[in-house]
């Protein structure tokens, strides 16, 4: 079955075959690109990126993912087009779909980017919203195959505030067959509708998913730890809950009480020493940069399967 057309916004959308689909073209890609080989997939296709959140990873990535693909990637913030006049989403997402081939958007609100993809006549992807991350945790699943072998029966833990990254791990991992646990203080764990939307995802693909409020219980047995800053964009920052989150600091101790081969993840950017450390950061069981070059790896097999 053929994902061109598909809006990549959500990973609850995709059964676990479309997303091996994924993976497996994020693979294969990432070995032409090693090799040198042309990959020139999406020649003469151009991608409009909305930005109304600052990027380094997500700008690049897809742009220089779009450059290998053989197309065009065109920056658009709002300050530089008429959303910052008041033209609205749904007039926006109907004229850049006369223009370009696909957009990507990284916005605040989750709503954005559904809006977009309401008027949109072109596949829309979600760069990031404050819901969920999906290109993020492609990337991240690649990563893990790429040291692990597979995804299927490891388990991966997620540590500290639980958010779009967090809830999209809750997704495309379970999909995937991985055991997820989620690390967090009270007050700070997942919504109950994500609760309730990633535990059927969990009941249908026979994986356990399960929130614990101690992080070195959270961590016991994982495969993967995986941690994000305390404070997302644009999130003023609190002693409250800084105080609450450091105890779920990925340190060496809490790193020691995991399976010994396990790895450590982080999607970047990272307050160093505060949610991670850079002993650990910059230790054996970090992988946080293999990560990072995936996302372009990941996002080059989106974009080539939906254009």
């Amino acid at each position: 079955m053929s994902l061109r057309g598909r809006n990549f916004i959500d990973l609850a959308d995709f059964e676990r075959f479309e997303l091996r689909q994924v993976l497996d073209t994020a693979h294969d890609l990432k070995r032409k690109q090693k090799r040198g080989e042309p990959h020139e997939l999406l020649k003469g296709k151009s991608l409009a990126m909305i930005f109304m959140k600052s990027s380094t990873r997500t700008r690049v990535s897809f742009e220089v993912g779009m450059t290998q693909l053989g197309g065009h990637a065109l920056y658009l913030e709002p300050g530089g087009t008429q959303l910052g006049r008041g033209e609205t989403i749904g007039d926006t997402a109907l004229v850049l779909s006369r223009y370009c081939d696909v957009i990507m958007a990284r916005v605040y609100g989750h709503n954005e980017v559904m809006e977009l993809a309401k008027h949109a006549t072109v596949p829309v992807i979600n760069g990031l919203s404050d819901l969920l991350h999906p290109c993020q945790i492609m990337a991240d699943m690649q990563t893990i195959e790429e040291h692990k072998g597979n995804l299927e029966g490891l388990k991966i833990t997620y540590v500290g505030d639980s958010n779009n990254v967090s809830n999209s791990i809750m997704q495309g991992c379970t999909i995937m067959g991985m055991d997820v646990t989620i690390g967090s203080p009270k007050g700070y764990t997942p919504s109950d509708e994500m609760m309730k939307r990633a535990t059927a995802l969990s009941t249908r693909y026979g994986t356990t998913l399960e929130v614990v409020s101690n992080p070195s219980e959270a961590v016991k047995g994982a495969d993967v730890i995986y941690t994000d800053t305390f404070f997302s964009m644009g999130q003023e920052r609190e002693k409250e809950k800084e105080d609450a989150l450091m105890p779920f600091q990925v340190n060496k101790a809490l790193v020691s009480k995991a399976n010994s081969e396990a790895i450590v993840m982080h999607c970047l950017p990272a307050h160093r020493d505060e949610e991670l450390t850079s002993e650990v950061m910059d230790g054996p069981h970090s992988v946080v940069f293999d990560q990072a070059e995936n996302r372009l790896h990941a996002q080059k097999a989106i974009l080539a399967l939906i254009v």
